[in-house]
């Protein structure tokens, strides 16, 4: 299966560490953040993989070589010219995925989740997207409803919202953990669409409130979910 690993970010929140190094190569007990994420991957099944660069992205493509060398199969999406972001990057890289589901995966995940019951929850529903959420401190969140159904998004600190429902009220937050699953259709007409929270950007013919009613919500039962983000004290 295919998967796409985010590896373009430049990592501002961890300050000293990031101004000569792309924080996707931080070390982890000898390996890379990238490395890591590869791996992680690789070991649930989603073993072809594509690696978008941007911020210091020889050195970053000077890594995916040397993981490459250990047998693992890698390309990289260029954004040298413009970070992309979340959706931007993914609509890039479209020509990448085939007509089966595919893993987009933040490489500056730390995580015990179970891939494959967000895969068998894919399936079963037969989402669009399904993505990993959890409660977590933050300023953007996916706002559910008392079934766990996608109703919105919300930025705390602008007060912007995007709704499906006719107000927010009864409306729960839950955090997005950067790890989600997305049907092949996504890769040509909605992967604009980042839920991520950054923005959003999309087809003039798409109908975003009937959108979120194609999207799944998998709070994942994992002792340990982290992004390195957090770490920049």
């Amino acid at each position: 299966m295919k998967a796409m690993i985010m590896s373009a970010g430049k990592g501002t929140r961890l300050g000293e560490i990031t101004r000569s190094m792309p924080k996707v190569l931080v070390d982890i007990n000898g390996k890379s953040l990238l490395q890591h994420a590869v791996e992680y991957c690789c070991s649930y099944g989603f073993d072809d993989i594509i690696v978008n660069v941007h911020y210091l992205a020889d050195m970053v493509e000077e890594e995916i070589k040397r993981i490459n060398a250990k047998g693992f199969r890698i390309s990289v999406s260029d954004e040298r010219e413009l970070l992309l972001e979340n959706g931007g990057g993914l609509y890039k890289a479209r020509h990448f995925f085939d007509k089966n589901p595919f893993l987009v995966y933040n490489a500056d995940i730390v995580t015990d989740l179970d891939l494959s019951l967000l895969l068998d929850l894919h399936l079963e529903k037969k989402a669009l997207a399904t993505l990993a959420v959890r409660e977590r401190p933050g300023s953007r969140f996916l706002l559910t409803d008392k079934d766990g159904v996608l109703r919105g998004w919300r930025n705390v600190s602008t007060g912007e919202e995007i709704l499906k429902a006719d107000s927010n009220e009864g409306l729960k937050s839950i955090g997005f953990s950067s790890c989600l699953l997305y049907t092949s259709d996504a890769a040509d007409d909605l992967l604009c669409v980042d839920l991520g929270g950054r923005r959003i950007i999309k087809k003039k013919n798409l109908n975003l409130k009937a959108f979120f009613d194609t999207i799944v919500l998998y709070s994942p039962p994992t002792r340990f979910l982290l992004t390195l983000s957090s770490l920049s004290s």
